[in-house]
């Protein structure tokens, strides 16, 4: 998670309609041999290749390592340390899951609105840290990336310090760091084990933080958890948190884990930002629910998105997305769409619509009626005379599992599962409070970003 402290790596992607596109590749001198030219010309337009590259370059090039100091770049550092564990290695699964592909019967039009980025100065140019022996922490300046949904817990790296650990040093750039480390405890058997780390440039011109948590108590409630921010010299800001939980569910009395995310990333330069909210939920039976709420912010654009996902785990399936977009001059535009599905019979019903500043609205509604039988009825009308009415002959296509379910969350939470709880006292119960009514569901309808962290 090491890179350099420029740059803001938050991206803008406003679609204007529902286009493609390809990158662009750049040819150049490509060997001839593909085109079937023999050996000596093979070898002139190799070396005429290699005297260019020379004649570029300016010589041969040499490349060191700043790792080959053993003596490491920190002038000064401070603080006591008991022991410090090493750290564990997490790697990433490179073993694919097979996805099952989601086929969407929708006559609806694509959602539109406008397109722009802009791009750091860390996604231009990236020069990588090598970390000495001794050192602090490297930076993790990184800004958090839009629409990559939910992190597995492996590709945070989570690693806590069994000791308590307060440091503090300063590199030979001037830029500075700590590290910390503590246990808090509680009733119940409750403990939280945190690591917290941080940094700042040498004019205090770009910060960042990074904390590690896990908890747990003697209900088998147990929790994983990353928070991070950071700012650059350019004043762009971001924050995120990461959260896996495993507890066992008041009302049915199974084990469930939940799984969530939050991301938010602002411009210092233009008035643009954007808020990311993501969250799973899993139990024993197969109950699953999905959903995202999106808000972003480009200059005089602003659009919203959110989107759900719930399966009961006995074939009830329910899906709905609903986007929109304005401008400050007051045109607007959307598209939502719902879904519900047993047993192959079900429906889908959803709306597309413009409005304009003068107050001019246009809308396409359509929906469809499955049997389960081979039929479908299809119906729908818009503002402008539109309308059908018909019954078709088509099978009918849904997804009745989520395509990441139970087992697959519980095989990506081994570190959440290994928790060790406090050792419980001989006639020691935990105290379960089930309440007297079923928890609100999350409000997660802010349209606004949340305050800089």
């Amino acid at each position: 998670m090491a890179a350099s402290s420029g740059g803001f790596a938050a991206q803008f992607d406003f679609k204007l309609g529902g286009g493609g596109g390809r990158r662009g590749v750049i040819v150049g001198d490509v060997c001839p041999a593909e085109r079937g030219l023999g050996l000596e010309v093979r070898k002139r337009w190799w070396w005429r290749r290699r005297a260019r590259e020379r004649d570029r370059v300016g010589g041969a090039c040499r490349i060191s390592c700043c790792c080959s100091d053993p003596a490491g770049p920190i002038r000064r550092a401070t603080g006591s340390v008991k022991r410090v564990e090493q750290r564990e290695e997490w790697r990433f699964d490179p073993k694919k899951r097979p996805h099952r592909a989601r086929i969407q019967a929708s006559p609806s039009t694509p959602f539109a609105s406008s397109q722009s980025r802009f791009v750091s100065k860390q996604e231009k140019k990236f020069y990588p840290r090598c970390t000495p022996r001794n050192s602090g922490p490297q930076s993790r300046d990184t800004p958090p990336r839009r629409d990559t949904g939910i992190a597995n817990e492996k590709e945070w790296g989570i690693s806590l310090l069994n000791d308590i650990v307060n440091e503090s040093g300063t590199n030979e750039d001037g830029s500075t760091w700590y590290r910390e480390s503590g246990e808090d405890l509680g009733e119940n058997g409750y403990r939280c084990r945190w690591t917290r780390m941080g940094g700042q440039s040498h004019d205090g011109s770009s910060k960042w933080k990074e904390t590690w948590w896990e908890k747990s108590d003697w209900t088998g409630f147990k929790e994983l958890g990353v928070e991070k921010s950071g700012r650059n010299a350019e004043g762009d800001s971001w924050w995120e948190t990461w959260q896996e939980t495993l507890h066992q569910d008041e009302w049915s009395n199974l084990a469930r884990i939940e799984r969530s995310a939050q991301k938010q990333a602002k411009s210092g330069t233009e008035n643009a930002g954007w808020y990311e909210k993501w969250w799973e939920k899993y139990d024993a039976k197969g109950w699953t629910e999905k959903g995202a709420h999106k808000y972003g912010r480009l200059n005089e654009q602003s659009w919203w998105e959110k989107w759900g996902e719930h399966y009961d785990g006995r074939g009830s399936v329910l899906k709905w997305t609903d986007k929109w977009a304005e401008t400050e001059l007051g045109t607007k535009w959307g598209d939502k769409w719902e879904e519900k599905f047993f047993v192959g019979i079900g429906s889908r019903q959803g709306e597309t619509w413009h409005a304009s500043p003068s107050g001019d609205r246009w809308s396409r509604t359509w929906g469809e009626e499955h049997f389960g039988n081979g039929k479908v009825h299809k119906y729908g009308k818009s503002t402008t005379g539109e309308s059908w009415d018909i019954v078709v002959d088509e099978e009918t296509y849904y997804e009745a599992e989520p395509h990441y379910s139970w087992a697959d969350v519980v095989g990506d939470s081994s570190q959440l599962l290994s928790i060790n709880p406090r050792e419980r006292p001989p006639g020691i119960y935990p105290n379960i409070d089930f309440g007297s009514s079923p928890p609100p569901p999350p409000d997660d309808s802010s349209e606004e970003l949340p305050p800089s962290q």
